[in-house]
């Protein structure tokens, strides 16, 4: 499984990168506050939702802590996506949220 901290995003973000991100939270924890950008897709969708989503983008999967993210990272590998999971999820972020 392929990783990114949250530093390592945030950088990316900052230099202007267009980054593709699903937070995999649950609806009340996004309310907290998700990065800029990124599409919320709870975990439990992920699968039945898949096809919302282009094989040939690249995806950063983030949830609170990196467990979740991890999950949904192989559920969609196993889909042949090309995903990469935000080690420490959002507890990690000290970038802007919306």
């Amino acid at each position: 499984m392929k990783t990114l901290t949250a530093k390592d995003v945030e950088k990316q973000l900052s230099q202007g990168i267009t980054l593709n991100m699903i937070d995999v939270r649950e609806d009340d924890e996004v309310t907290e506050g998700k990065i800029p950008g990124a599409k919320h897709i709870p975990l439990g969708s992920v699968e039945e939702r898949s096809g919302e989503l282009d094989q040939a983008t690249p995806y950063i999967m983030i949830c609170r802590s990196g467990g979740r993210s991890g999950r949904a990272t192989q559920i969609l590998e196993e889909k042949g996506f090309d995903v990469t999971n935000m080690e420490g999820g959002m507890m990690s972020w000290e970038g802007a949220t919306e």
